[in-house]
């Protein structure tokens, strides 16, 4: 699909005339026009502008001319999971559990290979092939290759260190102690509970990502719990296979 028919698709999908697109982007209704005509292209600044509008990727805007992949983890880039810049505008090179606000959520390639191989075992891979295949692949991906100039020098694994310690110190009867967090996007693990009172609540943002892991319980059965966290809070709970029949245990501020 052509620039053309991308700008004219997103601005009809939100409803927008061309001249209220053209006035949320600081530019003429003959500019807009012109874009959807195929005559001219937004320049730099007008696309970044229209990124953030229509929560989609430059790469998106212009066509989709380049395959965008995570250059952490190696995972293939959609606009519903790239990583967010602390101003909340899109970052190409990363996914939303890799990179979120501005942060790496990985130090250790170890870490997120282990991650990786857990979702990619099954998927045509046995956990041999695929653990094999990340240990050559992700070296060659940027951040690693850069990980001493992007690194922030372990705040944000001392950050976790100091979340596993609170939630630790809960002691929680049943739930095993965390040893390590990893990064979950809300809206995969956004479950609904349903509160003394009879209503049922989320306590998610399902575009946020947050610091998370499944725990067995040390009581046995077919019940796991799960944690989530981040600078605000400390949510567990407890859930059957795949979220189901989730119970809040403990939502706690910070």
């Amino acid at each position: 699909m052509n620039t053309e028919n991308v700008i004219y698709r997103l601005r009809t999908r939100e409803g927008l005339s061309q001249d209220e697109l053209a006035e949320k982007v600081f530019v003429t209704r003959q500019a807009v026009s012109r874009w959807e005509n195929g005559d001219t292209v937004p320049n730099t600044e007008t696309l970044k502008l229209l990124s953030r509008l229509f929560k989609v990727s430059i790469n998106t805007l212009l066509g989709s001319p380049h395959e965008l992949i995570c250059q952490c983890c190696g995972m293939p880039l959609e606009d519903a999971i790239i990583g967010r810049n602390k101003d909340g505008s899109l970052n190409e090179d990363y996914c939303q559990w890799c990179y979120a606000d501005g942060a790496y959520t990985y130090s250790n390639m170890d870490d997120l290979i282990d991650v990786c191989v857990g979702h990619m075992a099954g998927e045509g891979f046995s956990e041999e092939q695929a653990r094999a295949y990340l240990k050559q692949k992700l070296p060659t991906l940027n951040y690693w290759k850069r990980y001493q100039e992007l690194s922030d020098g372990g705040q944000f694994e001392a950050f976790k260190k100091q979340l596993i310690e609170e939630i630790n110190a809960l002691r929680i009867e049943g739930m095993p102690k965390v040893e390590k967090l990893n990064a979950l996007v809300g809206r995969y693990v956004n479950l609904e509970y349903r509160l003394p009172n009879g209503i049922t609540a989320k306590f998610l943002d399902d575009n946020t990502t947050y610091l998370g892991n499944q725990l067995e319980s040390d009581l046995g059965g077919d019940r796991c719990f799960g944690v989530l966290a981040n600078m605000d809070f400390i949510l567990v709970c407890t859930y059957e296979k795949d979220g189901v029949n989730p119970e809040l245990v403990l939502y706690k501020k910070r």
